[in-house]
């Protein structure tokens, strides 16, 4: 939507920023200075006791000397209420009483769309409360007396009961002059398949209203009065109002106290963010019944830039933290990062807090552990690393846990950190040698001159252009072949792309392994766009490949594929032992890294035996060959270097 010129600069002129944001903070009375428009905070993006949160009121600016947030008004309100930019700009206006300007009226019936729905959802969310406090309540009533819940919590939260009645709900509304299209939109009733008439999809369940940051109810969870019922607990559906892997439990209020310094704690579910929130922990949230997504996560650092996970302390919760940090490591940053509460074995947040009150849950996210000591963790637990074999697999996994981390000085902390809980666990408390002090080697530390073999600038972009083009004749040939990809299934899970667009693509053949051939390069356009299957097959390498040239051949492609999968995985495997041997040639010289080394070679020498024989489908031409050069120079370069150490000492 595009506005009239000088909109903008009046809704300025009529807005005074230090009103917006006085609204989320406590103003410093000693350093701020009304009268002068100079007022300061602690900042409400970030946790602090200082107030470092600066806003020039003539100016109309903030800006935080801690975390350098930094805007407007408009960016205020967008970061405060998790609010679009035009629904700011509409926010802005009404306090400022401004008429905002017509409106695109697709734009706009969409916008009075979901206004009429959270109006449902809020007149559900009423008549569940009132049907609380009836006859047909009584039972909802005892468990909630039973889990120690007050009624000024249950006031508090919304909390309501569905009777187990088939139409309850739906007789209510149409009763108020409803429109059943709205109430069956809204996700509270479910029209049959045959054509039946609408039903409850909430019957003798207890009501958890859902609202988003800005208070509107927005869908509803239930708990299951009957513990026979198919599903303990039920969401809503996806609405247009409803996304539950966008949304999070109690958001607004959390990101409210989070502001004012209480630590962001994720729990599992509502009456776990309940009892933590009476407990005095009112920076709670829950998921909403899935695993934590991408976007849940983002929210979660828009709060606070270290959530304390708070997951319950039985193998699932354990498994559920552990896949979080795989979700997590690619998103990390210098500043943001999770801690896991790992709550006592059996025990939730609920559970701890009834039997051992505030101080015992106080005392577990205190000793909130750090998320690198939880992927520590996951990959030694329960293990036994008494030969070479399985301590090169300890290293292998950590590294490429690692280095999925984007964030250069965040790996590089990683790596220290690694380095060290591999020192306790191998080494005891005896410093290598040839090292004085005590302390264990750097992990990944850089030598102290370069060496001559780790130079080249082909060593740094040329191999990995080239498992580039391997990755893409592999995928276009999957795409153009879709009778193969279930054969490669397994091999695809644990192919790692070098790219976003390869990533996406690897993602989305996994996502439609069962899909009709015919089907298949439709359903990947739907999910990624036309421009990602463009881009990759109107690279030249590709074009050229046979797989794409002669594209009726599945036989070829099964075997092309095969080939090239095993070549890029001999070539990441010799690339990270020489990458290792690298960082490591700093150190000690011993026959562990000989051997390591002497393994890469073999690997090198037999994928050169088999090019020998012509079995390879596709040709790299010059390029490839330079690369592979290169490669062979460097192992060559370090494996001299060693022997030459080892004869000096000698």
């Amino acid at each position: 939507m595009s506005l009239p010129p000088g909109f903008f600069d009046e809704l300025r002129d009529r807005t005074s920023l230090a009103r917006v944001v006085g609204r989320k903070v406590v103003w410093d009375a000693r350093k701020s200075n009304p009268g002068k428009g100079d007022m300061w905070a602690p900042c409400p993006f970030h946790q602090e006791k200082t107030a470092s949160f600066h806003v020039d009121d003539t100016k109309g600016f903030y800006y935080c000397f801690g975390c350098h947030a930094k805007g407007d008004a408009i960016r205020f309100v967008r970061e405060t209420e998790n609010a679009g930019f035009m629904e700011a700009v509409e926010i802005l206006a009404r306090e400022a009483g401004m008429q905002m300007p017509a409106r695109d009226p697709e734009a706009q019936k969409r916008a009075d769309r979901r206004t009429e729905l959270a109006g449902v959802m809020e007149q559900a969310v009423q008549y569940f409360r009132l049907q609380l406090k009836t006859a047909a309540g009584a039972g909802a009533r005892d468990y909630l007396d039973s889990r120690r819940m007050p009624d000024a919590t249950q006031e508090q939260f919304g909390i309501g009961f569905a009777p187990d009645a088939r139409r309850g709900l739906h007789a209510h509304l149409t009763g108020k002059g409803v429109a059943p299209d709205l109430i069956i939109e809204a996700g509270l009733c479910a029209q049959p398949e045959d054509g039946g008439a609408p039903y409850d999809r909430f019957r003798g369940r207890i009501i958890f209203p859902i609202r988003d940051p800005r208070g509107r109810a927005i869908a509803l969870g239930g708990r299951a009065m009957d513990p026979n019922a198919r599903a303990k607990y039920l969401n809503s559906p996806e609405t247009p109002l409803f996304d539950k892997g966008r949304c999070l439990y109690n958001h607004g209020p959390a990101r409210e106290a989070a502001g004012k310094g209480q630590p962001l704690i994720v729990a599992e579910g509502y009456m776990d963010v309940i009892a933590l929130v009476g407990a005095g922990f009112g920076a709670s949230v829950a998921p909403l019944g899935t695993a934590i997504t991408e976007d849940q996560l983002r929210l979660l650092w828009r709060i606070a830039p270290e959530p304390v996970i708070a997951l319950d302390g039985d193998t699932a919760g354990l498994r559920a933290a552990r896949r979080l940090i795989d979700l997590a490591l690619p998103m990390l940053e210098a500043g943001k990062s999770l801690r896991f509460a790992i709550m006592p074995e059996g025990l939730d947040p609920d559970d701890l807090i009834r039997a051992r009150g505030r101080g015992a849950m106080q005392a577990v996210i205190d000793a909130a552990r750090p998320m690198v000591s939880l992927l520590w963790q996951r990959e030694t637990e329960g293990r036994v690393f008494d030969s070479p074999e399985r301590r090169a697999g300890l290293d292998k996994a950590l590294r490429a846990a690692i280095g999925r981390i984007p964030d250069t000085s965040v790996r590089g902390h990683y790596g220290e950190e690694i380095k060290r809980l591999r020192w306790e666990l191998f080494g005891g408390q005896r410093p290598p040698k040839g090292r004085a002090g005590g302390r264990p080697p750097r992990f990944g530390a850089a030598p102290a001159v370069p060496l001559p073999e780790t130079r080249s600038s082909v060593l740094a972009s040329g191999a990995r252009a080239d498992e580039h083009l391997r990755e893409a004749v592999i995928l276009a040939t999957l795409v153009l072949h879709p009778q193969i990809i279930e054969r490669f299934e397994t091999d695809l899970e644990r192919f790692e792309p070098g790219s976003r667009d390869h990533m996406a693509l690897r993602d989305a053949l996994l996502r439609h392994v069962q899909a009709a051939p015919d089907d298949l390069r439709a359903k990947i356009e739907e999910d990624l766009g036309s421009q990602t299957l463009e881009n990759l097959f109107a690279a030249g390498h590709v074009m050229l490949a046979p797989t794409v040239r002669a594209s009726g051949d599945t036989e070829m492609a099964a075997l092309c594929v095969e080939e090239e999968l095993a070549k890029l995985k001999t070539r990441r495997g010799v690339s990270r032992e020489v990458d290792e041997a690298a960082q490591d040639i700093s150190g000690v010289v011993d026959e562990g890294l000989t051997w390591r080394l002497s393994q890469a070679a073999e690997a090198r020498n037999r994928a050169e035996r088999c090019e020998a024989k012509d079995e390879v489908v596709y040709d790299y031409g010059d390029n490839g060959a330079a690369m592979d050069r290169e490669e062979r120079e460097r192992l060559d370069g370090l494996l001299n270097r060693i022997t030459f150490t080892k004869n000096r000492r000698g």
